[in-house]
């Protein structure tokens, strides 16, 4: 075990997501791109997620371009996304034809690294993602979304890494989204992994409940070959565990990380002023910092529980908050043990909030009827068949890999974006949140329209003083 530890930061993607509602800017990223670089991590994880959306909904920004410019500008590190399988990063399963072109785009705009996850961890649902990294010359990296419950064993993570890496994994991810895996249990967990599987075990946790640096520690101590970190400008709270406090810990173990904390400071120094100019802007909320037990108790993720309270508030009915997060354990194991994280975190307090307000399932969300149909896919655990007659009556339960239903899509948006889309890329956007793409399509016209004249006067200008 005498191997270095190696870490990926999130400064640049999770980080920002988890803290600042994925609000930081190209701008603000690429003048610390090169103090990165220099750095020595395993990758930088900096696409991907809700880094997507929100790029286009709430910056104007391009995505595609903003991977464009990373990869120019950090040219000596791996760049790592989060792929949500078969849903891309929009929040329903797109045709394979769709999956294909979005993972050869990705990689070919400078992506090295692919984590791909599903929420109910139904191995279905990553197959094409992952066939299709492998087949463009990605580097396949396969999550197990973690979670806690009756059917989640170490048995099953384990029995899962294996059909992964039978899959074509380069690596398995434990993704513990939600600040549940206890520091011994990873100890336990990351064993296991490493006999059951010749391929590198990488570490994803938050510090949302306060036990995230030891559960890296106690991960690190058990083998564990990459975590996840962030830079200590925009660690901790709902984010990861500080990279700088990690590599001072193991500096002079076995495990010594190798990387040097002047530079990391440095880049900490300047990542400062951006975390300032996010709180400045009020995006960075400093309640996300603070640590939160209930997570052990409810198991809810910290971003689950702001929209449950949020929810709540609409209805005037914040004094219901315990109700309802007494609730959530009993519909999610109505509901076959789903792992809350997006889409099914949402899910399952959505229906959690109504069962409260207007009685145990007198109504049923729209996505509650999928999620008990099948159509995001297997359920871990035993659904109540009571529960679910209730919601669907006698329709038919899909058991079919949910994408073997959709027929070819990418034609038919080509088709409806002709003459808007400038590129593949552009139809890749449309494809993922059409609404949210066309507006950006827009905007970008006009300023181009408004730039056009400017730019012509000054070639001319360029070109008169150059004779």
């Amino acid at each position: 075990m005498a191997n270095k530890l190696n870490v990926t930061d999130t400064i640049l993607r999770d980080a920002s997501q988890s803290q600042a509602a994925t609000r930081m800017r190209l701008e603000d990223m690429l003048p610390g791109c090169e103090l990165l670089d220099k750095i020595g991590y395993w990758s930088l994880e900096c696409w991907g997620g809700a880094t997507f959306d929100a790029c286009m909904r709430f910056l104007g920004e391009d995505p595609w371009e903003r991977l464009r410019a990373l990869r120019k500008a950090l040219p000596n590190t791996r760049l790592q996304m989060l792929l949500r399988g078969q849903n891309i990063l929009g929040y329903r399963h797109y045709s394979d034809d769709v999956v294909e072109a979005f993972v050869k785009k990705s990689i070919e705009n400078g992506i090295d690294v692919i984590r791909t996850f599903d929420a109910l961890n139904d191995t279905r649902n990553m197959e094409a993602a992952m066939r299709y990294t492998k087949k463009y010359g990605g580097f396949c990296e396969a999550a197990l979304s973690y979670t806690v419950s009756p059917v989640h064993s170490e048995a099953y993570f384990v029995r899962l890494a294996g059909e992964l890496k039978e899959m074509g994994a380069d690596s398995i991810c434990i993704k513990d989204m939600a600040n549940l895996l206890l520091p011994y249990d990873a100890y336990s967990l990351v064993s296991k992994l490493k006999k059951a599987v010749d391929i590198p075990i990488h570490l994803h946790t938050h510090n949302t409940t306060g036990t995230g640096d030891m559960t890296n520690l106690k991960a690190c101590e058990a083998g564990v070959d990459i975590v996840d970190t962030a830079l200590s400008p925009l660690a901790n709270g709902t984010s990861q565990p500080s990279t700088e406090a990690l590599v001072a810990t193991l500096k002079g173990t076995e495990r010594d990380t190798g990387l040097d904390l002047m530079a990391l400071n440095r880049a900490a120094a300047y990542f400062r002023t951006v975390a300032d100019k996010l709180k400045a802007e009020g995006l960075l909320d400093p309640k996300v910092l603070n640590v939160d037990s209930k997570t052990l108790l409810y198991q809810v993720p910290g971003g689950m529980l702001s929209n449950l309270l949020s929810q709540l508030k609409q209805a005037k009915a914040e004094d219901r908050y315990y109700d309802v997060l007494a609730e959530v354990p009993r519909v999610r194991a109505d509901f076959g043990y789903p792992p809350l994280v997006t889409p099914t975190s949402q899910i399952v307090g959505s229906q959690s909030v109504m069962n409260v307000l207007m009685g145990r399932y007198k109504t049923f969300t729209k996505e509650s009827k999928a999620l008990l149909r099948g159509e995001y896919g297997r359920l871990p655990g035993e659904v109540s068949e009571e529960i679910r007659r209730m919601a669907i009556g006698d329709e038919e339960v899909i058991t079919c890999r949910p994408a073997d239903r959709l027929e070819p899509e990418l034609d038919k948006l080509r088709a409806e974006v002709k003459g808007i889309a400038k590129s593949e890329e552009d139809v890749l956007s449309y494809a993922l949140f059409p609404q949210v793409a066309l507006k950006f399509f827009e905007e970008r016209k006009k300023k181009e329209e408004k730039a056009a004249p400017e730019d012509t006067v000054r070639e001319l200008t360029v070109e008169y003083l150059g004779n």
